[in-house]
């Protein structure tokens, strides 16, 4: 039996978040250790935290990439409010901004960056996390 397109992406859209394991890295920022699940696809970056309605203490969501480039990100169909840091090739934070949840306005990187961590809103600033830093623990580039 074959599906149609419709009846397959209702298929899809069924499945629950919680039921998709994505890896984790255990990633250490000061003091802080923090577990990052980690998106390195192009689809998994582009699904990102949609439809979340909540991250766990000190949990987040890595976004790994191939190279270091510009990165733009917003926040169409994610419904926790966000902070995000980009993290250059050489893992130091190049630049942090915080995301209202639904805002489809692009938050842009200022600098390269090969990964982008979003955790909860302010969870940066809570734990002293300034640009400069440096995220000990991030996994090898993505391959696409």
């Amino acid at each position: 039996m074959s599906l149609g397109f419709g009846m397959f992406a209702l298929v899809l859209s069924s499945c629950s978040r919680s039921e998709t394991s994505l890896p984790t890295v255990q990633l250490t920022i000061g003091e802080t250790v923090v577990t990052a699940e980690v998106v390195d696809t192009i689809p998994l970056r582009a699904r990102g935290l949609m439809e979340r309605t909540e991250l766990d203490t000190d949990h987040g969501m890595l976004f790994v990439y191939p190279e270091e480039g510009m990165r733009s990100f917003w926040m169409k169909n994610t419904l926790i409010p966000l902070s995000i840091a980009f993290i250059n090739a050489q893992g130091r934070i190049v630049h942090t901004a915080d995301m209202e949840p639904l805002d489809e306005t692009s938050v842009l990187s200022m600098y390269p960056a090969m990964y982008a961590l979003e955790m909860n809103r302010g969870w940066f600033v809570r734990h002293g996390v300034q640009v400069g830093h440096r995220v000990e623990g991030l996994p090898p580039r993505s391959e696409n």
